[in-house]
């Protein structure tokens, strides 16, 4: 018998919405999120998790132009759009990330909102990632993002290299955070890290990881794709294509049901332990 309470997520259906966002294309890149957005909603979704840079694209040679001719405030027309549609279509809408132009600098930037369109969470990404020229691009964010919620429990956001670091997930365990979500760009040279890290992070914390990925080649980047859900015993419950599979790169809807299992409460009890 477990002793740790169990998720308040049980049979909530968590939206991927993946896709080769078209770099500098912001206008069609937009277009495609709220059809996707929209198709997520009639088939089901509660939650829909877009991923990171969706609007700017992520081709490393062009990522600086990019990323400042996509700049927009909080309440730019983007996030406005996902707000409303959040509101219109009653879902929670993590809006993946868009390029914030903040007072001192352009961060890369999460916002979540709830089903009346409230934000519920901002997350500026903490660890840029150097290879690609993030951190000369980008101004990093300064805190975890974590929130809590009724419906969806204690809920961290975080973006992409963010995770890939241990301690993120462990202090989100610390606060109490059952679910993560996570847009990404992750590159396909990197699929190793993506496929044992993150269940392993999962495993730990007894954490569900939504992970949301852009997938396709552009000239100078090729995203892997895979967007997943983990469930908290290192499951991967849901996997969307990643590069190389037909199809992989056109816009993809995967759909994912987060029913509790008993592993899960057994998960959470070894996670307890493990923090002692």
């Amino acid at each position: 018998m477990t002793t740790t309470p169990p998720s308040p997520l049980d049979g909530l259906v968590v939206g991927l919405l993946q896709w080769l966002p078209t770099p500098g294309s912001f206008d069609a890149n937009r277009a495609t999120a709220v059809a996707l957005i929209r198709r997520a909603a009639r088939d089901g979704a509660d939650l829909v998790v877009l991923p990171e840079l969706w609007l700017s694209g992520y081709d490393v040679a062009r990522l600086a132009a990019d990323v400042a001719a996509s700049a927009e405030p909080l309440d730019g027309i983007t996030l406005t759009a996902m707000r409303d549609l959040a509101r219109e279509l009653g879902i929670w809408i993590c809006a993946g990330s868009i390029v914030e132009r903040g007072d001192d600098g352009n961060y890369n930037t999460a916002v979540v909102f709830d089903r009346s369109g409230a934000v519920r969470a901002v997350h500026r990404k903490q660890h840029l990632y150097p290879f690609t020229g993030e951190d000369v691009i980008f101004r990093p964010g300064a805190t975890d993002t974590v929130f809590h919620d009724d419906e969806l429990g204690t809920v961290g956001v975080s973006i992409c290299f963010d995770g890939d670091f241990p301690e993120t997930a462990r202090r989100m365990a610390a606060a109490g955070v059952g679910l993560v979500l996570q847009p990404n760009g992750y590159e396909s040279a990197a699929a190793t890290y993506w496929d044992v890290l993150y269940p392993a992070a999962a495993l730990a914390n007894a954490q569900w990881w939504v992970l949301v990925n852009q997938c396709g080649t552009n000239d100078t980047s090729e995203l892997l794709g895979a967007s997943r859900v983990i469930a908290p015993d290192a499951t991967v419950i849901g996997e969307a294509s990643r590069i190389g599979q037909p199809g992989a790169g056109e816009p993809e809807v995967l759909l994912v049901r987060l029913d509790e299992r008993t592993s899960y409460g057994e998960a959470r009890d070894f996670a307890a332990a493990l923090r002692g």
